[in-house]
């Protein structure tokens, strides 16, 4: 066994503590968090795949079970210090938000809709993210910031709705919809936590921790949700992916970048998930994508390119 790590070393200042961090900072950040969202792209497609024969609980919370006890052994082999203090509670928050919350809402919204109606819906975590930090980490930007979020964000939005029906058509939260957007405020908060505890506690720490502390409330519901017969290896596949990937290593990317580049600026680098998300469903599971996509894929790039230098 390794010996005991010693304390990470002095974060840099971040853009809630004085100064923000440097340009290098900021784009190694955003490296990072592009790096974190590519994998979190193929979450919801892969969840609807697993779910299309595993019971969405055991999708949701086999995901962390597996992911807690990959973090269990990590969390032993490398041996970091333990999280002191407000870090506890940063990790309750993202237990609560990354670890059950958005897993279990999002895999139960994801039988009432696809995976790229739910795609589209998720864009709107960008700007509920920067509204959270601004809450909870006193992260300030000024007006130009959030106009480009809000229009990053209109545009998302106005794309969910214009395939729910175009104009004209009676809007109307559906059980699903409701699922999806209570999902996005939950991981909003967990994604704002994660990225304070990083700062002091380290990326792949933060979910590490989060995990394991999630452990004991996973055998049980994942026991007795679990499958009694013959499941496709697609759906294992699915699984696996949302396991290894989608609860664990990403995050490890994720929270470094949010930790690099400040919170609200580095989340808007979600604005791009649901268009990536929505090419992976079309690819995996033959969902209908219109040539339109691109075309406002480019133009929320945008809003992120304006985001950044706003911020």
């Amino acid at each position: 066994m390794r010996p005991a790590a010693g304390p990470p070393p002095a974060a840099p200042p971040r853009g809630d503590a004085g100064a923000g961090p440097s340009p290098a900072a900021v784009r190694r950040g955003l490296a990072w968090g592009f790096l974190g969202i590519l994998t979190f792209a193929g979450s919801l497609p892969t969840a609807r795949m697993a779910a299309l024969h595993l019971d969405p609980l055991f999708v949701s919370l086999g995901r962390a079970l597996v992911a807690g006890i990959l973090s269990a052994l990590l969390l032993t082999w490398r041996r970091p210090r333990a999280p002191a203090g407000l870090e506890w509670r940063w990790l309750a928050l993202v237990v609560g938000g990354v670890v059950l919350g958005f897993p279990v809402l999002s895999t139960l919204a994801l039988r009432d809709m696809p995976a790229a109606h739910a795609s589209v819906i998720l864009g709107t975590a960008p700007l509920l993210t920067a509204a959270v930090a601004a809450l909870l980490a006193r992260e300030r930007h000024g007006p130009a910031f959030w106009a480009a979020s809000a229009a990053g964000c209109a545009l998302v939005v106005g794309f969910a709705l214009w395939r729910a029906g175009g104009a004209g058509a009676p809007l109307r939260l559906s059980r699903g919809d409701a699922l999806m957007l209570a999902a996005v405020v939950l991981v909003a908060f967990g994604y704002v936590a994660g990225g304070k505890a990083a700062r002091t506690l380290g990326s792949w720490q933060t979910i590490s921790w989060a995990l394991v502390l999630a452990l004991p409330l996973l055998p049980w519901p994942v026991w007795a949700t679990r499958p009694h017969g013959p499941v496709p290896a697609s759906s294992w596949a699915a699984f696996g992916y949302q396991s290894l990937v989608s609860m664990f290593l990403g995050f490890f990317a994720w929270y470094r970048g949010l930790a690099l580049g400040g919170i609200a600026r580095v989340g808007q680098v979600q604005l791009l998930q649901p268009f990536l998300s929505l090419a992976l469903s079309a690819l995996l599971l033959g969902e209908a994508v219109p040539p339109v996509l691109w075309i406002v894929a480019a133009a929320v790039v945008g809003c992120v390119a304006v985001a950044r230098r706003a911020a």
